[in-house]
């Protein structure tokens, strides 16, 4: 099994444009959606699997507490650059951007923002130095490179609900496989691996 990482924009586009994958994993379920309308996924296979959370992360040695100052942190002379994935097609950049005009303090960092082509280059910039501090997916930040970080968790009510959706292409050639892996990801084995990483996972 290959797996390809990007914005989920991104990768809609390039499934629209003929990209070889067998399935999709959105972190905005509208994207799935609008594949599924198109006709270029297999009937009846999309799911919400589950809800993303965003958080503030800082690495342990910027002597910054994300953990104990929230919003504050942010606010920090310390603080030059605060990375966020692009939200013209990431929706946890788009989460954050919501997040920060809800707790009134766009206008006072919106100068210090850089943004990654997705999540995991946020991540990236804040982990080189080139970045203090990020709004990224708590599931990145409970991963092994950045568990010993500084993280503090947005509340839920400061940006729309980060539905995830999967998919099964219709363009697939592995379908038979494709099937088993989507089955095990949505599967109690699979629901219990996405709560354990920082996922809250939907119903089945």
């Amino acid at each position: 099994m290959k797996l390809s990482f990007g914005a989920s924009g991104a990768l809609t586009q390039q499934i629209q444009n003929g990209a070889p994958f067998d399935l999709f994993f959105s972190a905005d379920s509208e994207y799935p959606k609008k594949l599924d309308a198109a006709g270029l996924a297999e009937p009846g296979t999309l799911r919400e699997y589950a809800m993303g959370h965003i958080v503030i992360w800082t690495p342990s040695d910027s002597g910054i507490n994300a953990a104990k100052d929230g919003w504050k942190s942010l606010l920090d002379q310390r603080v030059k650059r605060i990375a966020i994935a692009n939200p013209q097609h990431a929706p946890y950049g788009r989460a954050a951007l919501a997040a920060l005009k809800k707790a009134g303090i766009y206008q006072q960092v919106k100068d210090k923002l850089v943004y990654g082509e997705n999540i995991s280059q946020a991540a990236e910039f804040v982990q080189s130095g080139n970045a203090q501090e990020g709004l990224m997916a708590l599931s990145l930040a409970m991963s092994p490179a950045m568990r010993d970080g500084s993280r503090w968790e947005i509340p839920m009510d400061s940006y729309p609900p980060i539905k995830q959706a999967v998919v099964l292409l219709k363009a697939s050639k592995h379908k038979d496989a494709a099937r088993r892996f989507l089955d095990f990801v949505i599967g109690s084995q699979g629901r219990e691996i996405l709560q354990r990483c920082g996922f809250t996972v939907a119903t089945p």
